[in-house]
């Protein structure tokens, strides 16, 4: 709220949540919607309760679901704000637009070593994933929660992928980034993307959390990979 109500009023006035509702990236026409059902007495002003409205609806309409007060009692994740200076995100583009995070020069990395662990049917058990995130030292709270993220599909299996955002999820972890609770929109691979909205997808990594291009110069990732360590 303090970012849309600069008089510190406890409310909200209708040019000042038009700029800010457009950072949702959907059409004028449902963001109109929205203001209609939140503005019940239509002054043009929006009090704290109203403005809680408005942002609900903009994340029931960014999830498919209809822009209706029916749909205000429904689970949906948090609403998604773009700011237009992040680097990550185009103003107004759709998640399904997004650039993936993972660069393709480090994807070939991931899939050389996806590659060395004997998929079967292009899929990894997580047997064969565990010595490879083990490998990596990382607390194994970090790496549990970096499974639960890259298994997008849920079948206990990573593909080419899926595994490809479980390194890149270890490396931010080696270079001391915390590794978010649900997968930013950016990271999740194109090709598991839907048309409507990603589950739970969280609000885009800020700039200064994106991965730094310093881990091109770690070690190859190759020894991340090694079945056994090489020193007992």
């Amino acid at each position: 709220l303090p970012q849309v109500d600069s008089a510190n009023a406890g409310r909200v006035l209708a040019s000042d949540a038009a700029v800010f509702l457009k950072k949702s990236g959907l059409t004028d026409l449902v963001l109109g919607k929205i203001w209609d059902l939140a503005d019940t007495d239509g002054k043009g002003i929006l009090n704290k309760q109203e403005f809680f409205v408005a942002l609900r609806l903009v994340a029931c309409a960014q999830n498919g679901l209809d822009v209706s007060l029916n749909s205000l009692n429904l689970p949906v994740p948090p609403p998604r704000f773009t700011d237009t200076s992040s680097p990550l995100l185009l103003s107004g583009t759709a998640s399904s637009d997004l650039p993936w995070a993972v660069k393709p020069e480090d994807k070939a990395r991931y899939d050389a070593i996806f590659d060395s662990l004997n998929p079967v049917n292009g899929l990894l058990s997580g047997d064969k994933v565990k010595p490879v995130l083990l490998n990596s030292k990382l607390p194994v709270d970090i790496l549990g929660r970096v499974w639960e993220l890259s298994d997008i599909d849920r079948d206990g299996m990573l593909d080419r992928d899926e595994f490809a955002v479980a390194m890149f999820l270890v490396y931010c972890a080696l270079e001391k980034e915390p590794v978010p609770m649900s997968l930013p929109a950016a990271l999740v691979p194109p090709s598991k993307r839907k048309p409507l909205s990603v589950p739970g997808a969280m609000p885009l990594i800020p700039p200064s959390a994106s991965p730094k291009e310093s881990h091109q110069s770690l070690p190859p990732v190759g020894i991340l990979a090694a079945k056994t360590p090489l020193t007992q």
